[in-house]
């Protein structure tokens, strides 16, 4: 049986083709498109994902939309009629959008299909938000039960679901309902500091650790009820998600003493000191529902998924806790992940197939994305007439880029297939050496042009992880943060230890500082040999040159743009940065010998 997920409309429009419960193919719009978190119809990927597989259109079974088109609308009615007359313009706004968008939407997902060939009918269904998260988050895991756990802005109705997993089923056990939602708590906060809601969050949690959590009784007390369970009800008079396009109204902003954060403004103690408060609030309910769903389901494993569960300081919280054993998360946790969940829940829960289970999990590393030969990297290439190395063998190749990162250069890593999630895991990665003081800075500024706080995620061969962090658990998907240990640190002096904001990135904490954010955390990506093949090789002979097992990975693009699909955008993005090597497939391209007069030939890879 072959079966689409898709998910569309709102953010990361994505495909996912699944036969027979293996999941073949997946990506995301905006890598084709290279408009970041497209939410268009997402044609390109439905044509990778078929041609990718081998599976003609005309094979497909049926097609899954990731959320329920009729409840949302509902709810939207029902949330304008409580709060009218407010909200009445935009109401009116959004309406004509919502009829075309959702209510003909099956019409609109067969006319597409048709374009590119569909001749008969096959089923289109539609899975509610959180089950289609819920089995994204179960389905691929390596458990055969575990509680479930699924939390982001809003679904239909739901914001947040508590549920357990048993071979092929899901049950959902407990709800909370819009407009109590905890991803829409931080979001109002990630759109007060000046960051984009829906894309900014990341920096948010990353701007925490340089502040005080000093508004944390002012947001309890004012803002949110958190109840024991971990529910929570919000004070909406200060907030205006639900009935116009801001977040937040002036009267959140009186309560914080200060407007808005204009973006690209400067970041002031302020916004760092409120990026710790709402931090402390989230780690504070994620940890509150984790115990409630270990205490509903008395299960020793736990799943997650939705945009909350990218949150991997609080997924380290919960980790250091030792609520449950196991922790699985979703790698590609968003709405992309919805599309995936979608057609899983299809196959399990209504076609009632048989589950079969691996025991690291079932999504292939995360690299379910196009890929590319030699021959069409060469190509590419010689259409730019750029200037590169040829290896004979990709053993060659890992030699001497691991040498030129031993040297402090910074190289672009493009090998085989893109991941599909928001983390470069190894195959779409810009790579360089941790243990260089300047690095993060040189990385930040001059290479993703993007503000020089935000810590990058160093990436560790497996082996090692509890050499340099105290993990003892795999973190292949970079969602789990944990601390730098004890004999990799540094004392530092006095004076280092007093200072505030963003003087703290001066000083130099670990042996490996560029991956070593200023609480002497790292989000960690744990690299073994079986899931991870290519990358693995070159970390190990980084290792046997350097008898550091630590890379920077982060991720093969630039602020504002998606990560590279093809060798055009990798190409494109080595020569629009300051990053020193290009590693791609067995090619080697150094900056200093390339024509430096190049015009892209194309900014997208739209499928023919």
């Amino acid at each position: 049986m072959n079966i689409i997920g898709i998910s569309a409309f709102y953010h990361d429009s994505a495909a996912v083709l699944i036969s027979d419960g293996e999941i073949l193919a997946a990506a995301q719009e905006e890598r084709f498109t290279r408009v970041k978190h497209d939410s268009n119809f997402p044609i390109n990927s439905i044509k990778f994902v078929i041609s990718y597989s081998g599976v003609d259109i005309n094979q497909i079974d049926a097609l899954v939309f990731y959320d329920k088109p009729f409840l949302k609308i509902e709810r939207l009615f029902e949330t304008y009629a409580k709060f009218a007359p407010r909200g009445l313009v935009s109401f009116l706004a959004a309406m004509p959008v919502l009829i075309k968008e959702k209510l003909f939407l099956r019409e609109r997902i067969i006319n597409e299909l048709e374009k590119i060939g569909l001749e008969r009918n096959i089923d289109i269904l539609f899975s509610e938000h959180h089950l289609s998260h819920a089995a994204s988050a179960f389905f691929p895991s390596p458990y055969e039960e575990a509680a479930i756990l699924t939390i982001d802005g809003v679904g239909e109705y739901a914001t947040t679901t508590i549920g357990v997993g048993k071979r092929n089923r899901i049950e959902i056990l407990k709800e909370l309902h819009f407009p109590h939602s905890l991803g829409l708590l931080y979001s109002a906060f990630t759109y007060y500091t000046g960051f984009k809601v829906n894309s900014g969050e990341y920096k948010l949690m990353g701007l925490a650790p340089y502040g005080e959590p000093r508004f944390y009784e002012l947001i309890r007390n004012e803002l949110v009820d958190i109840k024991e369970d971990g529910s929570l009800r919000l004070n909406m008079k200060y907030f205006g998600f639900a009935t116009s396009l801001k977040m937040i109204n002036s009267r959140f902003e009186r309560l914080f003493g200060r407007k808005r954060r204009e973006p690209e403004s400067e970041i002031t103690q302020h916004d760092m000191d409120v990026a710790a408060s709402i931090q402390k609030i989230t780690d504070e309910v994620v940890l509150r529902l984790a115990k409630t769903a270990r205490r509903l389901t008395g299960l020793r494993n736990l799943v997650l998924a939705g945009g909350v569960a990218l949150n991997c300081v609080a997924n380290g919280k919960i980790l250091r806790e030792s609520i449950f054993e196991n922790i699985w998360i979703q790698p590609a946790s968003s709405d992309a992940g919805g599309a995936l969940g979608a057609a899983l829940a299809y196959y399990y829960l209504g076609v009632g197939s048989e589950r079969k289970i691996d025991p690291f999990d079932s999504m292939k590393g995360a690299f379910l994305g196009p890929e590319f030969s030699d021959d069409e990297i060469e190509g590419a290439l010689k259409r730019y007439h750029a200037n590169y190395q040829r290896f004979s063998s990709f053993e060659q190749l890992t030699e001497k880029v691991a040498q030129l990162l031993s040297e402090g250069k910074i190289v672009g890593w493009f090998q085989g297939r893109m991941e599909f999630g928001p983390r470069a895991l190894g195959s779409r990665s810009i790579l360089g050496d941790a243990r260089n003081k300047e690095m993060q800075k040189d990385m930040n500024l001059k290479i993703k042009f993007r503000e020089s706080f935000r810590p990058f995620a160093p990436a560790v061969l497996s082996e090692m992880k509890t050499e340099y962090f105290n993990i003892s658990v795999e973190s292949p998907y970079m969602l789990l943060v944990s601390e730098v240990s004890e004999r990799h640190r540094k004392e530092l002096s006095s004076e280092e230890k007093n200072l505030r904001g963003l003087k703290k990135l001066d000083v130099v904490r670990s042996d490996i500082p560029a991956v070593t954010h200023v609480d002497y955390t790292a989000r960690i990506q744990t690299v073994d040999k079986d899931r991870n093949e290519k990358f693995y090789a070159l970390l190990k002979k980084f290792y046997e040159i350097t008898g550091c097992g630590v890379l920077i990975n982060t991720s093969f693009n630039v602020r504002g743009e998606p990560i590279v699909c093809t060798p055009e955008d990798a190409y494109i993005c080595f020569m629009n940065t300051n990053i020193d090597y290009l590693a791609i497939g067995n090619f080697l391209l150094d900056k200093s010998q390339q024509a430096y007069n190049f015009t892209p030939l194309k900014k997208s890879f739209i499928l023919d």
